[in-house]
């Protein structure tokens, strides 16, 4: 595998370009259970530009039926980001301050279940601005959501097949 870095601003451009909108490239999943864990993944394809095409087990998009549960899934692009030893990115559950633009932030139920993904698209005084759909948004703070658990997800890069 050759690693590659993340091109977190790339990311971010993508999520100001799209988070009002939906890209034609794309399926919109807004009717049917929501569009935010695909925008995310959108965005992330955006800052590393490499899909991992293993069966069930990868994230990759080629049309909405052909497609990975991480790809769309909260819990499924979790585990993704934080198991993938092939291509694709790859990360690390962090904390607060561990989050720079680019990453994830996924909220959640007090019974532990997430459901929503959100891509950090900068922040103010601290607190992290997210880009999100489903409920569109761009720049809006994490202060603005009404969550009981949080995670966050610090992408650490992506790798290709040699």
């Amino acid at each position: 595998m050759q690693t590659l870095p993340y091109d977190r601003a790339a990311a971010v451009r993508y999520a100001r370009r799209w988070a009002f909108a939906r890209n034609p490239a794309y399926y919109a999943f807004d009717g049917v259970g929501g569009d935010c864990t695909n925008f995310v993944s959108q965005c992330l394809f955006a800052g590393g530009g490499v899909m991992n095409f293993t069966p069930l087990y990868g994230w990759y998009y080629r049309t909405a039926e052909d497609r990975t549960p991480s790809w769309t899934g909260v819990r499924f692009l979790c585990d993704f980001l934080l198991q993938n030893d092939g291509p694709g990115p790859y990360g690390e559950e962090t904390s607060l301050r561990g989050l720079q633009a680019g990453d994830v932030v996924q909220l959640g139920d007090a019974a532990g279940n997430f459901y929503h993904s959100c891509l950090v698209s900068g922040f103010a005084f601290g607190v992290p601005l997210l880009a999100a759909h489903s409920a569109d948004a761009f720049l809006r703070p994490l202060t603005g959501y009404d969550f009981a658990r949080l995670r966050f997800l610090h992408i650490l890069g992506g790798r290709t097949e040699p």
